[in-house]
């Protein structure tokens, strides 16, 4: 029976399933309106820091129901929210590792299924929270319609009809702009009803190296180099750009995870076939020219797709995307301006540094530090020049944080 189906069915037995969402930015926002015309899924609680923007959320999804009215619960502290008894499952939609490692341990206190618009926080501690929620009986999953669990379907897809699947991605939806900061973006931001700090993150490459990152931990395919190539092409010339250097492309390696200029906003798997009798079925069907084969899905719904990740989680106990075990990779933290000793590191989306994707292994060697752990009260103990990969012999890290915490029980755990 379909997931429509099984949500259809929970209606008519009255028995919807309840939902939080914590954080009613551009992405909540999206989800919380979409769950409106969602059968079998109610929203029960929304959080955000900014009220007004928690409220605007909560009063359009309620002026959608009709006489389909229920309570709903506005707070800006996300403790409340969670622990109410009508909420099945938790949706993080706040994309700051920090403020996701605090309501992911939440969430697990209250024994709820955890749902993940934060990719900045599963690529930190993904790998023990994963870990913890399992060990409940409970579901911590990214969502549907981000780029990584989009991909995974892709691979998965390929996988399950014997394909080899030898390079896996995304196309990349913004100019990449290293140095892009809030004050960089302020202007397209507002344009866009966006938050500069989420819009320069995406332009200064954070954001596509954290889902490649994640899409890393739930394959095991790693990036061909530090940053990945992030070549240009078209859905009919990438196969032939993502080939081993020998056969005429730019990798050293197949298994890698890989961003595209020119692919945006959608994803792709390139595929082969060792058989001859498939790779000529191949061939026929048009899907390519061979020996590799592009299967691509040109869109990605982002938050209005997550409602299948918390149908999945409460109806199905599965999660869409989850990491495999320890970190695969890591998004390390790069300085994209000089930065003076004694100076305080912004993280994510800031001033300070963004986020280059390598193998976890390159990381523990070189000492790098993951940027999701740039939180709170970091400051520089020498100068550190512009484009310079940050190691902990670099700042004084804040141990204070949750997200410090649980990343020292990860590597405790994950050697």
């Amino acid at each position: 029976m379909s997931i429509y189906h099984l949500l259809k069915l929970r209606e008519q037995e009255g028995s919807s399933i309840g939902v939080a969402v914590i954080g009613a930015g551009q992405m909540g926002y999206g989800l919380i309106a979409q769950i409106s015309r969602i059968p079998g899924m109610q929203v029960r609680g929304v959080c955000d820091v900014n009220v007004s923007a928690a409220e605007r959320a909560a009063n359009y999804y309620l002026g959608q129901l009709g006489d389909r009215k229920h309570d709903i619960l506005v707070n800006k502290d996300f403790r409340k929210v969670i622990q109410q008894e009508t909420v099945d499952v938790v949706v993080d939609a706040t994309g700051v590792p920090e403020v996701g490692a605090k309501l992911a341990l939440e969430t697990l206190l209250a024994k709820k299924h955890l749902v993940l618009l934060n990719v900045e926080v599963d690529i930190t501690i993904g790998s023990i929270l994963s870990q913890m929620f399992n060990a409940a009986g409970l579901v911590y999953t990214g969502s549907a319609g981000d780029e990584p669990a989009a991909t995974m379907e892709l691979v998965e897809f390929a996988q399950s009809i014997g394909l080899d699947v030898v390079v896996a991605g995304k196309g990349k939806n913004n100019p990449f702009i290293p140095t892009a900061n809030p004050d960089t973006c302020a202007d397209e931001a507002k344009r866009k009803h966006m938050s500069p700090h989420m819009l320069a993150s995406f332009q200064d490459g954070t954001k596509t190296m954290a889902e490649m990152n994640l899409l890393s931990n739930a394959t095991g395919f790693i990036p061909d180099k530090v940053g990945m190539h992030g070549v240009s092409a078209d859905v009919k010339t990438v196969g032939d750009k993502l080939k081993l250097i020998s056969e005429g492309g730019v990798l050293e390696k197949y298994g890698v995870v890989e961003y595209v200029h020119g692919l945006a906003p959608g994803v792709f798997v390139i595929v082969h076939s060792p058989l001859e009798p498939v790779d000529a079925e191949l061939r026929y069907l048009s899907v390519g020219k061979g020996p590799y084969y592009t299967l691509y899905r040109p869109y990605h719904l982002a938050s209005l797709e997550t409602p299948i990740s918390v149908a999945r989680a409460l109806l199905l106990n599965e999660p869409t995307i989850q990491t495999i075990g320890g970190p695969v990779s890591e998004t390390v933290a790069v300085a994209k301006r000089d930065i003076v000793a004694g100076e305080k590191i912004d993280g994510i989306g800031g001033y300070s540094v963004r986020g280059v994707v390598e193998t976890h292994r390159e990381a523990v060697e070189q000492k790098h530090i993951p940027i999701g752990l740039i939180a709170g009260d970091v400051v520089a103990k020498r100068n550190i020049e512009v484009g310079q990969f940050l190691t902990y012999d670099d700042v004084e890290m804040d141990t204070t944080t949750t997200v410090w915490h649980l990343r020292q029980l990860q590597d405790g755990l994950f050697r």
